[in-house]
């Protein structure tokens, strides 16, 4: 079929949008035909779709894919992800989410690290997940506004299901989109950019006596991972590392701190995509200001853009592989996990047979487990991988055929609390054995 002049036109906009990205706030209009500009521009290494709509309906929520292979999953190639703007008032991530992208198409093939990370990662990046709380916020400000929250008045950071009490909230279509996303790939590293301080904070947000929060630090299984994700993070950001926080408020040593230890919130996105979505995310907060002039936006670009690359390549730590059975078919839903670090909901292989764990280097014993069959174990020696932007590879093969297990998903219900109450009676010496023996009746 003949392409129209009007077409030819159309997409020479289109391009030129792409080609001038200037340092100022983009409302919806001007995000979306950024984004379609961007597509237009660099279809190869680019794909645009929304992920659902916002309460006004008005606002998709734009996710740009960048990649070798961008528009699906390919074996051995990690997902990674950022979400910016959840709090609509919370502005600066929104438009380095765009530099961001920017960036990255103009340097894929220019520049060699660029060009090895986008062929390596398949990057998934979300300026904005509450555009309607971002429209809504007519007068900028440092401090707060409405448009923190969605059309409904909801808190989107405190609207997924928790790992600890019942938060009973209605789900907004915002929150219930990400987690239909988070459901659908195979997320391994992610992170999530607010605004208001200047700090790298990590899981747990919530906690109980489990995860030790009486002495006021929420701890995850998987602990040393999140320190040096934060700390990538904050010691490749212009300042953050100095830990000066804002206006003499708390100080944060080396610019990261424990969710909770920083303050206690429950239905939070980042907990949300460790225990549900076996993805590890930490939330960045970039700017004492929450809704900052856009004069300083070139400057927060500068500030974070080093930090934001650094961070994307840490989808690398650890070990991957694919778990098969003796004809190669790949078994999904097998459990593989680190001896020593147990999720309280099992990370499980993909549709493909495939598992990521992000490890810090050192020796680890891989545990992969098929339901009926003798559990395989695996002792790897991890090396930091991530200039090589391939973990360390190790498949697991089952010499019997597999009957394919059936899709297997922890409760969206306070496994946490769960396991406090059960451990209740028992010496806090007993938790590992515990939470072992509460996952096997939970699983089984």
């Amino acid at each position: 079929s003949s392409v129209s002049f009007q077409d030819v036109l159309a997409i020479l906009c289109l391009v030129s949008l792409a080609a001038a990205l200037d340092f100022k706030y983009h409302h919806a209009e001007e995000l979306e035909a950024y984004l379609k500009g961007v597509h237009a521009a660099y279809p190869a290494i680019t794909h645009l779709h929304s992920i659902g709509r916002s309460v006004e309906g008005r606002g998709d929520l734009w996710v740009l894919v960048l990649g070798r292979f961008p528009t699906h999953h390919k074996i051995g190639i990690p997902e990674f992800k950022y979400v910016a703007n959840m709090h609509g008032d919370e502005t600066v991530g929104r438009e380095i989410l765009l530099h961001l992208i920017d960036f990255l198409v103009t340097s894929y093939r220019r520049d060699p690290i660029i060009t090895r990370l986008l062929n390596n990662t398949r990057i998934h990046i979300m300026p904005t997940m509450n555009p309607d709380g971002f429209e809504a916020t007519k007068v900028p400000d440092c401090y707060y506004t409405r448009g923190r929250y969605n059309k409904n008045g909801e808190d989107l950071n405190r609207n997924f299901p928790d790992a600890f009490e019942n938060n009973n909230v209605s789900i907004q279509p915002e929150t219930q989109a990400v987690m239909n996303w988070i459901k659908n790939e195979t997320f391994v590293l992610s992170a999530n950019l607010h605004g208001g301080a200047l700090v790298a904070s990590y899981t747990f947000d919530n906690g109980n006596s489990v995860t030790g929060s009486l002495k006021g630090y929420s701890r995850s299984p998987d602990d040393d991972v999140f320190i040096h994700l934060a700390k990538t993070y904050s010691f490749n950001h212009a300042i953050m590392y100095k830990g000066t926080g804002c206006d003499n408020r708390q100080p944060f040593p080396e610019g990261i701190t424990n969710g909770y230890s920083w303050y206690q919130l429950e239905g939070g996105m980042q907990d949300y995509n460790y225990v549900w979505g076996q993805c590890f995310e930490i939330t960045l907060e970039l700017s004492c200001c929450k809704y900052p002039p856009a004069d300083q936006l070139e400057k927060f670009w500068r500030d974070n853009k080093v930090a934001l690359i650094e961070y994307i390549k840490q989808v690398h730590l650890g070990v991957k592989g694919q778990v098969t059975d003796k004809n190669g078919n790949p078994i999904p839903n097998a459990i593989v996990e680190a001896k020593g670090r147990p999720h309280i909901c099992p990370y499980r292989t993909n549709e493909q047979g495939e598992y990521f764990l992000l490890l810090l280097p050192g020796t680890y014993v891989i545990n992969a487990t098929v339901p009926g069959f003798k559990p395989m174990l695996k002792t790897v020696e991890i090396h930091d991988s991530t200039g090589n932007f391939s973990a360390l590879k190790q498949d697991f093969s089952f010499s019997e055929v597999s009957i394919r297990s059936r899709a297997a998903s922890c409760p969206k219900t306070p496994l946490y609390q769960e396991l406090e109450q059960a451990s209740a009676a028992v010496k806090p010496t007993l938790h590992v054995l515990v939470l072992t023996t509460v996952m096997l009746v939970i699983f089984k």
